[in-house]
């Protein structure tokens, strides 16, 4: 298990990415497409211990690590190693703007910190976010259902059809045929 001690205490992130230990190994924890974090086959039911380790997550070539100054162990990622819960419109200075925010607590503001784009997986198109240090945020089923009764005409790179405009910035999420 990762040595956790060595880790600041305050609601900060950590400084992950002026992190550079060797690799470890490999750690039994894998973050379902779900948002579930399992570890050793079980479902870690606490919710600051879920969101300490989002705490020390890099991505680097694909793969995700839990990363400490000291130590570096590699775990898995079905799909998204974020899952966004919760959303809200809100003013900005660009104008109107869509915020969330993960099950870990993490919050983006789209068009400012963020952007929203349409993937495949396995088959289904999935609405994603991305995240700090090039890693991404599936929206939930529910955040997303109701995020599309927001879509409006939008054109972006001179394709048109529906999607969002927040902080001034239009995203194309469905395009027309």
């Amino acid at each position: 298990m990762i040595d956790l001690k060595v880790l600041p205490n305050d609601a900060k992130l950590p400084p992950v990415h002026t992190w550079h230990p060797d690799l470890c190994g490999d750690m039994d924890m894998l973050i379902k497409a779900n948002g579930d974090w399992i570890h050793d086959g079980g479902k870690i039911h606490r919710p600051a211990m879920v969101k300490m380790f989002s705490r020390i997550l890099w991505q680097e070539e694909g793969e995700h690590f839990l990363v400490t100054p000291v130590e570096k162990v590699r775990i898995q990622v079905e799909d998204a190693p974020f899952l966004v819960t919760q959303w809200r419109q809100m003013e900005t200075t660009a104008g109107l703007a869509y915020e969330f925010t993960t099950a870990t607590d993490d919050v983006m503001v789209l068009g400012e910190n963020t952007d929203i784009w349409l993937a495949d997986f396995h088959g289904e198109q999935r609405p994603y976010l991305r995240m700090r240090y090039g890693m991404k945020a599936l929206l939930s089923r529910s955040v997303f259902y109701h995020l599309t009764e927001c879509l409006e005409p939008v054109t972006v790179d001179g394709q048109t059809g529906l999607g969002l405009i927040s902080a001034g910035k239009s995203y194309l999420l469905m395009q027309d045929e």
